[in-house]
């Protein structure tokens, strides 16, 4: 497995496995605790795994937590995604910053999306499972959604938008988000 930085987003990773393939299909390690640690981060920090499955289309996003932050490592296992991280760090280098990923089955890269990133993603596939890595439980109360299209972001989502959250429908814009956290 190797990890790599994410110029755009300070402090982000995608660590890519290394298939073994062969005549019944392939076999990779997704998660290895030297590896993360390699590049600074705890591997013990990590608490909760979740899923998510949607059919091409779906977007969900963009979301990030509000307080202390949430780091996740996002992976899509089955299908493809457009896989979509924006740095909302006020002291960081790459403060509004973006960097897309497509992220897919085959590969099983995985990105580390740092805390005070929003994340999002489109489904590419008939089917996509997105699987989640997160370093705290989820509180709804501290959940925070930006438009995912937002003009501002001006996100270059590949695929017309099916089916989205009513969350997502109806999130703020980004500047009505960072108008909000400065009061």
């Amino acid at each position: 497995m190797r990890a790599t930085e994410v110029p755009a987003i300070a402090g982000a990773y995608l660590f890519e496995p290394t298939p073994h393939a062969d005549e019944r299909g392939f076999f990779c390690r997704t998660f290895d605790a030297d590896v993360v640690r390699s590049v600074g981060l705890d591997p013990d920090a990590f608490v909760q795994d979740s899923l998510s499955r949607s059919v091409r289309g779906v977007l969900r996003g963009l979301h990030l937590r509000s307080g202390a932050g949430e780091a996740k490592l996002v992976r899509c296992s089955y299908g493809e995604v457009f896989d979509v991280v924006v740095d909302l760090r006020k002291d960081s280098p790459t403060y509004l910053g973006r960097a897309f990923f497509e992220l897919s089955g085959e590969t099983q890269a995985t990105v580390y999306v740092p805390a005070g990133c929003a994340h999002g993603f489109q489904a590419l596939t008939g089917t996509a499972d997105v699987s989640y890595r997160i370093d705290r439980p989820h509180d709804p109360a501290e959940d925070v959604t930006i438009a995912f299209d937002d003009p501002q972001l001006n996100i270059p989502w590949p695929l017309p938008v099916t089916t989205t959250s009513r969350r997502d429908r109806e999130a703020p814009s980004l500047a009505e988000v960072l108008r909000k956290e400065e009061s």
